[in-house]
């Protein structure tokens, strides 16, 4: 939108001088000296929201009452026991935004064809994705059993485009997908303007088809797709992803958003180099599992790294796992069992790979600086999708640190899941990936 800001300067102008040529000089001094000069925004000006937010804390200081802001992403949740009381009480919360656009995340208690039902018929205007869950965060709260939802009103979603890539076991049906998105924006994905668009992904967390997917979607195009896998509460029995009312497993939805403000993708894990490093010898790539490093079994050559009898090793698998290193920043592989000999990875390995053994650092600390180097950075956030893996899930409750970590957030429109992977540039574990909105 535009305008807005030229509208503000004027009501605080004109409110303070009530019709007095003098007064609206002095006044508009005044407002010059604390930083905005009105003569530099007209009808057409952008409505970039710092500046928003600057005009507003002037009125405020000029005691000049301004309409309240209509809030263009909002997050809710609801604890109800039911799909149709969850959905319900969703819509009655966000009865004061027009949602363009809605992004769920539930616990899988719940029943799924009829929670993805439930919400499409509560907000039939909107289009809608989500997955299930091993835990739910809205905001500063980190929630079991419920449902969590994020509206995102015209002001601040210019376009979205969803499309469903099926049957992900046996075929790889991003290029329809976005064939789709292609006739939609009419522009080739490849040269869609990266500072412009981003792209939300929700796939199936038991699918093993990850890597395949964003590896297609690396190929078609330069946008950034930011997601996380589905889980089932730590069931490891089947999970879902939702669109515009439809249930689906063995699947991934996509959506291409436009937003009208900033944006940014963050991925973080709090892991650092070892210096250690293993290459893979003898790998099953489809299967994730690893038989060798360089040249030994693999369940000897992980306990030789961590310096531990091979019983003990797999007593490390969370504190160390590997790293895919990438300019000095590790792309975590989490480690998930010993099978005989060789190594269950949670993300592909590919034969003749070197990874990093790693060892953890505070994800608290490590989460706090990134998301306060944001905000200084930004000024503003005024939404936060967070994608956190349930291995740092599990370790932030063993740690006591869920109440420290979310108090990260608390000042922040967030809205995340735990989840069985996450999704940046490819498949990771262990990491936070989150899309920021200023």
């Amino acid at each position: 939108m535009a305008g807005q800001i030229k509208k503000m300067l004027d009501q605080i102008i004109e409110s303070r001088s009530g019709g007095d040529s003098f007064l609206a000089l002095t006044t508009k001094a005044k407002v010059v000296m604390k930083g905005i000069n009105p003569d530099k925004y007209d009808n057409n000006s952008p409505d970039d929201p710092l500046v928003v937010k600057h005009v507003r804390r002037i009125a405020k200081e000029l005691q000049v009452p301004l309409p309240e802001e209509t809030m263009a992403i909002k997050p809710v949740y609801s604890m109800e026991t039911s799909p149709e009381k969850n959905a319900a009480e969703l819509a009655a919360q966000l009865s004061d935004i027009s949602a363009k656009f809605i992004l769920f995340f539930a616990s899988s208690n719940f029943e799924p064809a009829a929670l993805g039902a439930a919400m499409k018929k509560h907000f039939p205007k909107a289009d809608i994705i989500g997955c299930t869950t091993a835990g739910e965060l809205v905001n500063e709260k980190v929630l079991k059993n419920s449902v969590v939802a994020m509206a995102f009103a015209s002001e601040a979603l210019e376009d979205v485009a969803i499309g469903v890539v099926e049957n992900l076991k046996t075929e790889n049906q991003v290029p329809q997908v976005f064939a789709a998105f292609e006739e939609h924006t009419k522009q080739k994905m490849i040269d869609l303007d990266v500072n412009r668009y981003v792209g939300l992904i929700l796939i199936d967390g038991l699918s093993g088809a990850e890597e395949k997917v964003m590896d297609k979607i690396g190929d078609l195009t330069n946008i950034l797709f930011v997601g996380g896998s589905a889980a089932d509460d730590m069931r490891l029995q089947v999970t879902y992803v939702f669109a515009n009312g439809k249930t689906y497993t063995n699947a991934a939805v996509l959506a291409l958003l436009k937003p009208k403000t900033g944006f940014e993708v963050v991925k973080t894990q709090s892991f650092c180099d070892t210096k250690k490093v293993l290459k893979a010898t003898r790998v099953n790539e489809a299967e994730r599992i690893v038989y060798e490093f360089d040249g030994k079994p693999a369940r000897e050559a992980y306990a030789s790294a961590v310096e531990l009898p091979v019983e003990q090793a797999s007593s490390k698998f969370m504190d160390q796992p590997f790293g895919l290193m990438i300019e000095e920043e590790p792309y975590v592989r989490g480690l998930s069992e010993f099978q005989d000999d060789a190594l269950e990875i949670f993300c592909h390995i590919k034969e003749g790979m070197e990874l990093s053994l790693l060892q953890p650092t505070d994800i608290v600390q490590d989460t706090q600086a990134i998301i306060q180097a944001k905000k200084e950075k930004l000024g503003h956030i005024s939404g936060l999708i967070h994608f956190n893996c349930c291995n740092r899930a599990l370790q932030l409750e063993q740690w006591g640190q869920w109440e420290e970590y979310g108090k990260i957030f608390a000042d922040i429109p967030t809205v995340g899941f735990s989840t069985y992977g996450e999704q940046y540039l490819g498949h990771i574990n262990q990491t936070s990936t989150m899309l920021i909105f200023t």
